[in-house]
């Protein structure tokens, strides 16, 4: 039999992604039984529908989950203005922690979490899902094998839908608030390629600068728009452009260049992976990667996410890797605010 935990989903009125979540534990073998505490209740049914038999108890209150069932994982899904308190509450109870992003106002706020998280040997990773998708992997091995060569530089964006931004029910959601949510678009959405680029080339960003501001106009605090400047800790300079500009869907794009080739990701139309090399006895002209791009997205992951809690792997994402794109969020809206590029780390 397979070694297995108690995973508890900590979350609220304001909970992300739980409909991807509850399936997403239901699928992982090592979590054998899962445990919801949702003051607000509103998360019950969609648990019951989505974990079935594993979901074994709900509690209205955090606290005494935590107390009785002792979990291994907690899985903290609600508003960045909230998650940090609750973080540290599942930390302090010995649990490694999952967190749906940016899980915090600021990165000193999550800088204390990995702190507590390192001091008492646990994980606290960030939900960036995008690295376990098949052709991750396959670029990630690509660039660490060499193909391309040295990285020199890398091109990012990130664009989604305006037309969200135009109904008043998003208006009142937590993470169309600054004060609830830290951020908008680049917080939201644009991390997910930031942290992408890192762990791509293996490298950490080390000083950022640009601005995020309301250039659509709608009655939003937070950027819906970003125009990114980065440095890499191993020479490379990046640019991402994150915003929301679409009438629907996505569109983005991941190039690396380097000393001997280049490399593209492109997750909407087209292939999902090109790369060409012109290094000695590598073949001639674009490549195509045609593999299969599922498993993908929160299942793989949180299925990661598990292994690691219940010790059989290392995390998909490191607390000190969770921290560096958050340094790097709040970083670029500091620029924003002074006008002077920002040292990460």
């Amino acid at each position: 039999m397979p070694k297995t935990i108690t995973a508890a989903v900590l979350t609220n009125d304001t909970g992300a992604h739980l409909g991807a979540y509850f399936p997403a534990l239901a699928a992982s073998p090592e979590a054998g039984r899962v445990v919801l505490g949702d003051p607000s209740g509103k998360a019950v049914a969609g648990a019951r529908r989505g974990l079935g038999k594993k979901l074994v108890k709900v509690y209205k209150d955090h606290g005494e989950l935590l107390a009785a069932e002792k979990p291994e994982m907690a899985l903290v899904s609600m508003e960045s203005r909230v998650a940090p308190r609750v973080i540290r509450q599942a930390l302090e109870a010995g649990c490694h922690v999952f967190a749906e992003k940016p899980a915090c106002l600021n990165a000193g706020e999550f800088a204390k979490l990995v702190k507590l998280a390192d001091t008492k040997h646990l994980h606290l990773m960030l939900a960036l899902a995008n690295r376990t998708n098949p052709e991750t992997q396959v670029a990630r091995k690509l660039i660490s094998g060499g193909k391309i060569g040295k990285v020199y530089g890398i091109e990012l964006h990130i664009i989604a839908d305006q037309t969200r931004l135009t109904s008043p029910a998003y208006h009142k959601r937590w993470y169309a608030q600054k004060a609830r949510s830290g951020g908008g678009h680049l917080a939201w959405l644009g991390i997910h390629w930031l942290d992408l680029a890192t762990y791509l080339t293996d490298t950490h960003v080390t000083h950022v600068t640009g601005f995020a501001e309301n250039v659509g106009g709608q009655p939003l605090d937070v950027e819906d728009s970003a125009a990114v400047a980065l440095r890499y800790a191993n020479g490379t300079l990046g640019t991402l452009t994150s915003g929301y500009y679409l009438n629907r869907g996505y569109h983005t794009h991941i190039k690396i260049w380097g000393s001997k080739g280049w490399l593209h990701l492109n997750r909407y139309g087209g292939k999902p992976l090109t790369w060409e090399s012109w290094k000695a006895g590598a073949p001639k002209g674009v490549q195509v990667w045609d593999g299969n791009t599922e498993p993908r997205g929160y299942t793989p992951f949180v299925q990661a996410a598990v292994r690691a809690a219940a010790g059989l792997a290392e995390p998909p994402v490191s607390s000190q890797e969770s921290l560096r794109v958050l340094q790097t969020v709040y970083g670029l809206y500091r620029a924003q605010e002074t006008g002077r590029t920002q040292s990460i780390g």
